[in-house]
């Protein structure tokens, strides 16, 4: 169930990366008897709008549009920029293809911590999570006009996100003469909970014990086949 207070928002999973410690590509390695792309998607058609998977390989297209790189084989930036400049929403949810114990519930609370006032919808363009003070710069909640600084970084050969970020930030801030902290949310993942949405049942929005005990795995990237394997111990604590 989409929140009505919030604006709507575009979900792109990104699903783009080369896999190379995986050795094939891992969006479609399946966990608890589905391919990582689809539990990624499941947890997006829950918030947003519309959602969309980030990437080149036809394969992925069974699960949702397929919006392509405009840069190929430029990171995970080129796979953000293209999903800016595809989406017709101002807010858009980029969730990587490789964590699926993050919980939908930790990922509505922090859409609604990041959206829901309208004086800081207004002046913020990139929310993002640290945890322990480890910035997850492709998890991200962000606006469309970050698109161009992304392009540019691009075409001048800078690749990487978080300083390509923090400088649309500095940009913006220094053009509206606001704090940059003020337009690049940097969250904790411990943020109190969102407010219950009235008349809603969803279990997903119930965070269970197994979740609380696999908190340190919830933004845990599978990259290897044994952590492929070490994560097929712990399926309880998925919520797709």
């Amino acid at each position: 169930m989409v929140r009505e207070d919030l604006p709507p928002v575009g979900g792109y999973v990104l699903a783009g990366g080369k896999s190379s410690r995986m050795g094939r590509d891992k969006a479609l390695l399946q966990i608890g008897g589905k391919p990582l792309v689809e539990h990624a998607v499941t947890k997006l058609r829950r918030l947003c709008a519309e959602v969309n998977i980030l990437g080149n390989e036809p394969e992925l297209e069974a699960r949702a549009p397929l919006v392509r790189d405009v840069h190929p084989g430029c990171g995970p930036m080129s796979g953000i920029e293209a999903a800016l400049l595809h989406s017709p929403y101002d807010w858009n949810l980029i969730l990587p293809v490789d964590m699926p114990f993050l919980p939908t519930w930790f990922l509505d609370d922090w859409l609604w911590s990041t959206l829901h006032k309208q004086d800081r919808v207004d002046k913020i363009r990139i929310s993002m999570i640290s945890v322990d003070t480890a910035p997850q710069p492709a998890l991200l909640i962000i606006h469309r006009e970050i698109a161009p600084y992304l392009t540019r970084a691009l075409e001048t050969g800078q690749f990487k996100l978080l300083t390509t970020l923090e400088s649309a930030a500095m940009e913006i801030a220094a053009k509206t003469k606001i704090k940059q902290e003020r337009v690049f949310l940097n969250m904790q993942w411990d943020h109190p909970h969102a407010p219950v949405v009235k008349g809603a049942d969803d279990p997903w929005r119930l965070r269970t014990k197994e979740q609380s005990a696999n908190c340190s795995r919830w933004f845990a990237n599978l990259n290897t086949p044994e952590e492929f394997a070490e994560a097929e111990r712990h399926l309880g604590a998925l919520d797709t």
